[in-house]
């Protein structure tokens, strides 16, 4: 990991020298290469490689897809202001095929579309953490091992039957997630695609989510606990029935359910719903929400680049450097 993080603080120094923005990929043996475009660093880069993503836009065309296992790390969703060059986004779908299994997202904003496997290959164990998407589509139903952790989906998620472990995430909907956990959630169910929060999820549990204004169809052998509803469990289960309680004399921040980054689901201090800090919700389990949303991936803070060198032909470069975690 230390190797990595050199590698990857002398790439940040040449994208300062060359005064552009590029994207670093360093090799599984340390190995650190430059590119412009993202589309050309997924392609050239070797399988197992981190590909790390500055501040700034990075269009992708749909015709590409990741067939590799990568790792994929940008700066944030919602970078603080210390770094000038913003958070990272992903313009366009991104789409894992056939050998990218073991691959990971983490701390991108996406615009689109999140796929994982297609009609006829499955693919495993992949990781996306700490991201802002709009849908996750899950296409084969053979893909297992699935991590969903800390991400924001503005349309909702559907997994085609697949397993997975969906954890602290903030969504509109969950759909045919089977065999799997679906743990510490907020819900919407607003979105028109979502009149169920949950639809279809065979053999799974359900425990400690918090669900908005939605109804619940549940598939079979579920077993729920512990989650806080506006309507009844369409199972027998335990539900904390909200009824019809204000949401915003709950949470400090409830946004009117928003799915955006100033939406905050802390219970106020003053409820009679904080006994349930530490249990149900996004901030609890075995991986809470973190609210900077930051990768572990170091950023420029601050860059001073000479236009022209000093009287003694010398380009005197600063920068400063922060990491994350």
């Amino acid at each position: 990991m230390k190797k990595s993080v050199l590698s990857l603080l002398i790439a940040l120094m040449a994208i300062v020298v060359a005064n552009a923005q590029q994207i670093s990929v360093v090799s599984e043996g340390g190995k650190t290469d430059l590119y412009r475009t993202f589309q050309e660093a997924i392609e050239k880069a070797e399988p197992g490689s981190v590909i790390y993503l500055p501040g700034g836009g990075f269009p992708i065309a749909d015709e590409v897809k990741i067939t590799k296992k990568l790792t994929i790390v940008g700066i944030g969703n919602k970078i603080d202001t210390e770094n000038p060059d913003g958070y990272t986004t992903v313009s366009g779908n991104l789409f894992f095929d056939q050998g990218s299994d073991n691959s990971a997202l983490m701390g991108v904003y996406v615009s689109g579309n999140v796929y994982i496997g297609n009609d006829k290959n499955e693919v495993d164990d992949v990781l996306i953490r700490h991201c802002n998407i709009n849908h996750l589509n899950v296409n084969n139903n053979k893909c297992k091992g699935i991590t969903i952790n800390q991400n924001y989906f503005r349309s909702g998620a559907v997994f085609g039957g697949s397993n997975a472990t969906f954890s602290n995430n903030i969504t509109t909907g969950i759909e045919n997630l089977d065999n799997g956990f679906i743990l510490n959630n907020i819900i919407t169910g607003r979105a028109p695609n979502y009149y169920n929060a949950i639809a279809i999820c065979d053999w799974t549990s359900i425990t400690n989510n918090i669900i908005f204004n939605s109804n619940i169809h549940s598939g079979d052998q579920c077993f729920a606990q512990g989650n806080m509803c506006v309507v009844d469990w369409s199972l027998d289960e335990k539900c904390i029935n909200m009824g019809t309680v204000d949401w915003n004399n709950v949470f400090k921040y409830f946004n009117n359910g928003a799915i955006s980054p100033a939406s905050s689901f802390h219970f106020k201090a003053d409820s009679e719903y904080t006994k349930y800090e530490g249990q149900v919700g996004i901030y609890s389990g075995d991986t809470p929400f973190e609210d900077d949303q930051l990768a572990p991936v170091p950023f420029i803070i601050n860059k001073e680049v000479p236009q022209k060198t000093d009287i003694d032909g010398k380009l005197r470069i600063r920068i400063r450097v922060k990491a994350n975690h």
